[in-house]
């Protein structure tokens, strides 16, 4: 049905705030262009454009370089990739990230 991500800065400990990140689906033996979008004030991305979230692998790329670039600071992670399974289309999907410069992560969020 649907898919949101939140992206927080863990250092500073603030919401990562226009963060592009790339929606793309697995089908064909190929990862295939869903959306973009990037986080607004608060680190979130609620709508991709109106694409509904369909069964199967997506990922989504976030440009954590771009970010931290933004930010004057240096990263080990010029981008990060989140891949997930959605097995049930009409369930809301959340993909948060706590993001730094030289770690990050991710889990199931609701």
């Amino acid at each position: 049905m649907s898919l949101s991500s939140h992206v927080l800065d863990a250092v500073r400990g603030v919401p990562a705030r226009r963060v592009r990140i790339r929606w793309e689906l697995w089908r064909d033996d190929a990862w295939h262009h869903v959306a973009d979008a990037v986080t607004d004030d608060d680190g979130r991305v609620q709508d991709w454009d109106g694409q509904p979230t369909t069964e199967g692998v997506h990922r989504l790329v976030f440009d954590s370089g771009g970010y931290f670039v933004g930010q004057g600071v240096r990263t080990f992670y010029p981008e990060v990739v989140v891949v997930f399974d959605v097995v049930d289309a009409d369930a809301h999907h959340h993909v948060p990230l706590l993001l730094s410069p030289f770690a990050y992560s991710t889990y199931k969020g609701s």
